[in-house]
């Protein structure tokens, strides 16, 4: 028996990993995990679409040798069981590879550190040319052909990713230069939210500026932590000897979010779609919107939202893939949260039905009653027992009657599922004005023998829709009856 060495064929795998599946922005992700690892706080994204179109991407990080790049440039440069630094987002030695063919036929990367600048591409056309592994190492003189270099060298130490001949952009787009605005809009929101724990600036982890053509990227709280509850402590699970730590968030309801925050929470998908674990391995996050077939997304749980915080010790039990845009829980992590989604489903239906109030309440007299009917379905009827029906003329109660169930069997409720399930707000401008409040109160009051009578019917409009709402109003009213 005898082995072989055999390489891969250098035009067809390099040209195979090119449809792994990355979009530009988790593309672009990809590079700047590599500047993150490279502990840059400063990061430049800039993009040129007309004549010779480009891509760059600039941090200040440590820079790489020339031995340090061709490394870097190398297909699997790293085995994906070794042990990796604390801060280390990568895990395949894939990254910078894959990520950038998959948008273009030339990667160009410069590296400046230690006053010394190195540089090295690879263009898959002379590739196809020499069918090997041919690797172009860049003289000082090739520099100067390349955008933003002399921002690199004015560095104490970096390196720039530089994408050229963007086929994959370009696919089926007369107007490059308009696709172009878009396609960044979108690397604009990915970053927004994958880096937004860097970009804020977090405990245990370096603030990290991002600018694409000079506009600052801001983050994007999917949790909106200054406005949403954490029902419940902070769940650690440990695993071999590593710390997973689960944050259930409780997001509030729509009527307390403006429009700006409605599009922050929910994006192009709306709020429901996005419901769900939060995944971060290193505080970057790596999926989100899934319940991992633990749970099914409705439209009462829209609002819990789970982060979980994973260190890249554990990525073989999460089945992490290339493109880090797919994780699996490990069983064990499945296990210890399914008792905290089902609760927080639960705390997300009662939020969602009744609107952020207390409605749930027994010893208030609803205007509106909730009943089971005998087929299992549920019905919405006027409570009959509300003092405003009860002070009503017999005279007119028959009348009265009819009105009512006319208005039940009237509800709406198909439209008021879709636009209660929809991300807009719901306003009712037919809401009762304090000044009709008032003459309500003094028309049930006026029904009343004595100064007791009154007292006692004030006391049980505290507990009665609309009023309520309104305990200054019935004060007021107490003590003048007092």
């Amino acid at each position: 028996m005898r082995d072989l060495e055999l390489p891969p064929y250098a035009p067809a795998l390099m040209e195979s990993t090119r449809a792994i599946g990355y979009s530009i922005e988790t593309a672009i992700a990809d590079i700047i995990d590599n500047s993150v690892t490279a502990m840059a706080n400063r990061i430049e994204i800039n993009f040129f679409p007309v004549d010779c179109p480009y891509i760059s991407i600039l941090d200040n990080g440590i820079g790489m040798t020339d031995s340090e790049l061709i490394e870097a440039m190398r297909y699997g440069s790293r085995n994906p069981l070794d042990a990796r630094g604390e801060n280390d987002l990568g895990r395949f030695g894939l990254g910078l590879k894959t990520a950038s063919m998959s948008q273009c036929r030339k990667l160009t990367v410069i590296s400046k550190k230690g006053n010394v600048v190195s540089g090295a591409q690879w263009d898959l056309d002379y590739i196809a040319s020499t069918n090997k592994w041919s690797l172009l190492l860049l003289a000082e003189e090739d520099f100067k052909a390349f955008p933003h270099v002399e921002q690199l060298k004015e560095l104490e130490s970096g390196t720039i990713v530089i994408w050229q001949e963007l086929d994959k952009l370009k696919e089926g787009n007369t107007n490059f230069a308009a696709i172009m605005g878009r396609y960044m809009d979108a690397v604009r929101r990915h970053l927004s939210l994958v880096f937004h724990r860097y970009i804020k600036g977090e405990s245990g982890i370096q603030k990290v500026e991002i600018e694409i053509n000079k506009l600052q990227v801001e983050a994007i709280d999917p949790f909106l932590a200054e406005k949403s509850t954490q029902i419940m402590d902070d769940e650690i699970i440990n695993i071999d000897g590593q710390r997973v730590i689960v944050r259930p968030y409780l997001l509030p309801h729509i009527s307390q979010l403006d429009e700006s925050e409605i599009r922050i929470l929910g994006g192009e998908d709306g709020i429901r779609k996005q419901q769900g674990f939060y995944v971060y391995r290193n505080k970057r996050l790596l999926i989100w919107g899934t319940w991992f077939r633990m749970m099914r997304k409705g439209d009462l749980s829209k609002l819990a939202r789970v982060r979980i915080d994973i260190p890249n010790s554990l990525d073989s039990l999460w089945t992490l893939d290339i493109k880090k845009s797919m994780a699996i829980p490990p069983q064990i992590v499945q296990k210890n949260v399914s008792g905290i989604i089902k609760k927080l489903g639960d705390v997300s239906k009662r939020t969602w039905t009744y609107r952020g109030r207390k409605e749930i309440d027994d010893n208030i007299i609803h205007i509106w009653n909730r009943l089971k009917t005998r087929e299992g379905g549920i019905a919405y009827v006027i409570n009959r027992d509300h003092p405003i029906i009860e002070e009503i003329d017999s005279n007119y109660l028959r009348r009265i009657e009819h009105l009512l169930k006319n208005i039940e069997s009237g509800l709406p409720l198909n439209q008021l599922y879709v636009d209660l399930t929809s991300d807009q707000k719901i306003v009712n401008d037919s809401e009762v004005s304090e000044m009709d409040l008032l003459n309500m109160l003094k028309g049930l009051l006026s029904g009343c023998n004595n100064a007791n009578e009154r007292q006692e019917m004030i006391y049980r409009l505290s507990i009665t829709e609309p009023f309520n709402q309104h305990p200054d109003l019935l004060e007021k009213m107490l003590q003048e009856v007092k």
